[in-house]
This record gives structure tokens, C-alpha cells and sequence, in this order.
């Protein structure tokens, strides 16, 4: 007979803390509330928990009436950009380490939209702005048979930045401009129609550019550089809306 004496399973990591951390969420209910109004949840975390592991933690376990949007969780979808202490971030990107943690972290929509409920809002009028710039390859002319359109690396490289827009709208909503005004256009926009106003295969760059040397076009661009802090992509959105200025002001790209 064996005298083995079964091993005590393994003590927990002294190192791994949880913390206990407030989240200050500014809730609305159509069907309810007259007006926002803010709450307050307190939710154990890890310092490597991400602020959308504490929204999870709070719908399933807290209180399952609070809405939100997400998606990939791995920054790649877009659909969960929120303010979060007062700046435009990915829920699913913000760690919990990265904030300070004695005080309550504030979460709530982004601004410039129409709030639907809670964290979501309309994103229809930001869609309806990315549609009107044309966003997509227009080409007059058809490759040779079993080719693609060549383009060369040095051209590829002119709008590589802009190719990397996930259209989360923490941009054009971070942008006081379009907090004030409903017609501009917005930085996303104007973005994706850098994408392909300087794509060397494309034929449409001129319809573009006549499209954003409006009123509510590139020029109400007050590059205050809010765009590209907020962007969760690195993008340097605010050197794309100079560069399509510069392009309407020639004419061309």
C-alpha cells in the first residue's frame, strides 16, 4: 500500500493583488430618465483587468441593465470607445494600472452624438459623413489581364497611417468642433478620404477634394490636435487634415 500523502494545492501568488475600484458610470434610460444622471459601482480588479473587463464584471454580476457596445475586445472592432476620465479610449485598450485608482474612474458616452442609452449612442450620423467622402477605390482604367494594380512601396507609404482607421469615431468625437457643430464632416471622414485621395490608383481624388473644400470641410479644422490624442490607433490625423488642405489648395494630390 502506497504511503503517499496527497500535496496541498499550491498557495495563491502573494504578488497578485485585487483592488477594490469605483466606477462612476453615467447611466441614461430613455424609458426612464429625463436627464442622465451617474452611478457608482465598486468592483474587485486586477491591475492588468482592462476597463471593459469592469464593465463585464458590472453587467454580469451587478447590475444587468447597463448597456454598452464591444465586440473584438482587442482593439481592432472599434465599437467600444467611450470617455474614460474625461478622454476619448478603447474600454478594451485601457488598463486599469494605467488609471488612477484612488479616485473613482469616470466612464461615460462619447460626446457629439446622439445618446441612445448609457455608454452607446447613434453612430448613424458619423457613418452618414464616412459615406459622403466616398471611401472606396474609384478606377477609370482595368488592369491587364490576371494583373492587380501595381503600385509602387514609396506610394503605398504616402497614406499607410490612414489605412489603419477602425472608425471607432474617438476623433471626429473628441473634436469641439463637432461637439458644436452637427454639419462638419469630422476627422474620420476626412481620414478615410485621405485614404484614398492619395492612393496613386485611384482616379477620384479631385470629386474628393471638391467634396471636403466645403464650409463643413477641412477648413473647419481649428487643429487643436484632440483627434490625434484620442486616436486609439496612432494615427497622426491632424497631419492628414493638413495634408488634404494642402491638396485642395493645388487642386490635386
Amino acid at each position: 500500500m502506497s504511503n503517499a500523502v496527497a500535496e496541498a494545492p499550491a498557495a495563491a501568488d502573494p504578488a497578485i493583488q485585487s483592488f477594490l475600484v469605483t466606477f462612476t458610470i453615467r447611466r441614461f434610460d430613455p424609458e426612464k430618465d429625463a436627464e442622465p444622471r451617474w452611478v457608482d459601482y465598486d468592483v474587485e480588479l486586477f491591475s492588468t483587468d482592462r476597463v471593459l473587463d469592469a464593465l463585464h464584471k458590472i453587467k454580469w454580476e451587478v447590475d444587468g441593465s447597463l448597456s454598452f457596445r464591444r465586440s473584438c475586445a482587442h482593439g481592432i472592432c472599434g465599437s467600444d470607445a467611450m470617455r474614460i476620465n474625461g478622454r476619448n479610449r478603447l474600454a478594451c485598450k485601457t488598463l486599469i494600472k494605467d488609471l488612477d485608482i484612488s479616485k473613482p474612474i469616470y466612464v461615460e458616452a462619447i460626446k457629439g452624438l446622439p445618446l441612445e442609452k448609457d455608454l452607446i449612442v447613434d453612430m448613424e450620423p458619423f457613418f452618414a459623413s464616412f459615406r459622403e467622402v466616398q471611401p472606396f477605390l474609384v478606377a477609370n482604367s482595368t488592369p491587364e489581364k490576371g494583373k492587380e494594380r501595381v503600385q509602387s512601396i514609396a506610394d503605398r507609404a504616402i497614406f499607410d497611417d490612414t489605412t489603419k482607421c477602425i472608425l471607432c469615431a474617438a476623433c471626429t468625437s473628441s473634436c469641439p468642433v463637432f461637439w458644436t457643430d452637427g454639419q462638419y464632416f469630422g476627422p474620420a471622414a476626412i481620414v478615410n478620404a485621405h485614404r484614398f485621395i492619395f492612393d496613386s490608383r485611384d482616379d477620384n481624388a479631385e470629386v474628393r477634394l471638391d467634396i471636403l473644400n466645403d464650409k463643413e470641410g477641412v477648413w473647419r479644422c481649428r487643429t487643436t490636435f484632440n483627434c490625434s490624442e484620442a486616436c486609439p490607433r496612432g494615427i497622426e490625423v491632424t497631419k492628414a487634415i493638413a495634408e488634404v488642405k494642402q491638396a485642395v489648395l493645388r487642386g490635386r494630390r
